[in-house]
């Protein structure tokens, strides 16, 4: 009887393996994309069922992804607190986090300039805006929108720190400012450590009650987040079918040059830099690092969002082996320093349109425009559009007037919705490189965190 109930037992699927033998979930993602996609070709702007139209599937989808985002805040908050309960972190920790991003950005860099400077593509377009501005659908209040939006953000290093000290304890989870929370965790985890570390025995009973809260808090929201992310694949259906509705494709038989030229550096950094020091430092090869990071990616690329694609790189961490310790230090308390993505693109954005309006610009202005790429992306880091956001501080920084930036950012917003995406994968794997670089040399995490 005993051996009927064990084989019964062991005949029924468990959760993991039931979710193991799903389809993954990157898979189907690029379904919704390609179907949202068709979608979007097939009827654009234009009604066809009921009054439905594409725009209407991109609203609703959006909303399950400002789900997603509104649970990744509390999620990196809980996620550095109960680090901080099973886990010591050390001052050198943090400094082996800022070195590696610190590499990597300059990687980054190095290939954006190299690029702009060998290719020198920008000069594609010298002497002909004003006829890519009559190709191309025009930005109107969209454009004016982002210049409103650019001027919330600052190349000022004090003010950019002034901008993390909240204002009340509430401030930074309404406003989704992710460096807040981060620091605001820190603190109350720094915290929670040395009372347990310098309470005897017999009076940690309030601070274990403490653990256990921040514990099953984080188990609860990483079961809602599971939830809402098996929806993600419709909502980047509806997405897509809108973004391709309203652009069309026609668009890129004009902006190509400028389209090629930001993904060509991306993929360089991403497909290239990434796996190989994955390899060769990590001990990760290629085909585990993309392959098992692939549902993170991929949901990067739909969310538009590194922030909201958090709670599944965390999860493709833990696949890859790497110890949960590094996984949350890179990917939540490293999520606004792992931007290769943004600064990668603003400074090769800035130097394409320089070029393009005949602006020549030494070695030094160009350093100085890759120390304000990193600046400003650092300071709107984990939002969509975030780098077209800031990008005109970025070109007024490298000396174009207004009136070409205004003129330049209509051009660009038209398949910036591509560029954003490819931008947000970038951070995603640099997340993921970074934790498993902080992995090297640390011994194996013991504490077992359910989930």
């Amino acid at each position: 009887m005993v051996s009927s109930a064990r084989t019964a037992m062991e005949a029924e699927p468990s959760p993991e393996s039931a979710e193991k033998r799903s389809i993954p979930l990157y898979v189907r993602v690029l379904v919704g994309v390609a179907l949202g996609a068709l979608l979007g070709v097939a009827f654009g702007k234009d009604p066809y069922l009921f009054g439905l139209k594409n725009e209407h599937l991109g609203q609703i989808g959006v909303l399950v992804i400002k789900l997603l985002k509104a649970l990744a805040v509390p999620l990196i908050f809980l996620s550095i607190l109960d680090s901080f309960v099973k886990t010591r972190f050390s001052a050198r920790q943090g400094g082996k986090l800022i070195l590696i991003c610190l590499v990597n950005v300059s990687v980054a860099m190095t290939i954006g300039l190299v690029i702009m400077n060998t290719l020198r593509p920008g000069e594609r377009w010298k002497g002909q805006i004003d006829a890519l501005l009559g190709a191309v659908p025009s930005g109107g209040s969209s454009a004016e929108q982002v210049l409103a939006e650019s001027h919330k953000g600052t190349l000022s290093l004090i003010d950019n720190i002034a901008s993390y000290v909240p204002k009340s304890m509430l401030d930074p989870f309404s406003e989704n400012n992710v460096i807040a929370v981060v620091l605001m965790s820190l603190l109350v985890g720094a915290a929670l450590r040395r009372l347990k570390d310098r309470s005897p025995p017999d009076e940690q009973t309030d601070i274990l009650a403490v653990e256990r809260v921040v514990e099953g808090a984080y188990r609860i929201l990483v079961q809602m987040l599971h939830w809402v992310v098996q929806v993600v694949p419709f909502a980047v259906f509806g997405v897509v079918a809108q973004v391709v509705g309203r652009a069309g494709i026609s668009v890129f038989s004009v902006l190509w040059v400028f389209l090629a030229t930001m993904l060509l550096g991306l993929a360089i950094h991403s497909f290239v830099y990434y796996p190989l020091v994955a390899w060769l430092v990590g001990r990760k090869s290629p085909r585990r690092y993309l392959g098992q990071g692939a549902d993170a990616i991929v949901t990067g690329l739909s969310c538009n969002s590194s922030l909201a694609t958090v709670p599944i790189t965390l999860s493709c961490l833990d696949r890859m082996g790497v110890s949960k310790g590094s996984a949350r230090m890179a990917a939540c308390v490293g999520t606004n320093l792992n931007n290769d993505g943004i600064t990668l693109y603003e400074a090769m954005a800035a130097l394409f349109l320089t070029q393009a309006v005949g602006y020549e610009l030494g070695l030094s202005k160009q350093l100085t425009i890759v120390l304000q790429s990193i600046m400003a992306g650092a300071g709107v880091a984990g939002i969509p559009e975030a780098g077209l956001i800031v990008l005109p501080l970025v070109l007024s920084g490298a000396g174009l007037p207004e009136p070409v930036i205004a003129a330049a950012l209509p051009l660009i917003m038209t398949v910036d919705w591509i560029i954003a995406r490819c931008r947000s994968v970038v951070n995603v794997m640099s997340d993921m490189l970074v934790a498993i670089l902080l992995d090297v040399g640390q011994k194996p995490d013991a504490s077992s965190d359910p989930r």
